[in-house]
């Protein structure tokens, strides 16, 4: 299995974007999908995550700002992130619990790393 994030980059405090990841690959079924994020000199941590039934869960820091989703058809999630704060810098992670084929294994990826700097 490979994941593919994009759309990082630089913005402006207020500003915009919106992260993707696709998953490709030996894939039967996701379960829980989501997004962390490391800050230079800090832990990663959760931003948020988006189970099979459609559930989510944010971090407090980014709840009324950032949005999950997922496209099943495509493997993919996305985040949208909105009025974007300089502590929002950090390399953002996209991650997929799949069960994969042939044997149904339950499997964590995680991709490289996206970075989203916001600065004026």
């Amino acid at each position: 299995v490979q994941l593919q994030a994009c759309g990082g980059g630089l913005v402006q405090p207020g500003g915009s974007l919106r992260l993707s990841c696709a998953a490709s690959g030996s894939i039967f079924s996701i379960n829980t999908i989501g997004w962390y994020r490391q800050a230079p000199g800090k832990q990663r941590e959760l931003v948020a995550t988006i189970i099979s039934d459609g559930s989510t869960n944010y971090a407090d820091s980014v709840k009324g700002r950032f949005t999950i989703s997922r496209d099943n058809a495509k493997n993919t999630e996305y985040l949208q992130m909105n009025s974007l704060k300089p502590e929002d810098t950090a390399v953002y992670f996209c991650y997929f619990n799949i069960v994969t084929t042939p044997y149904y294994n339950v499997v964590d990826y995680w991709g490289k790393g996206t970075l989203v700097t916001v600065s004026s």
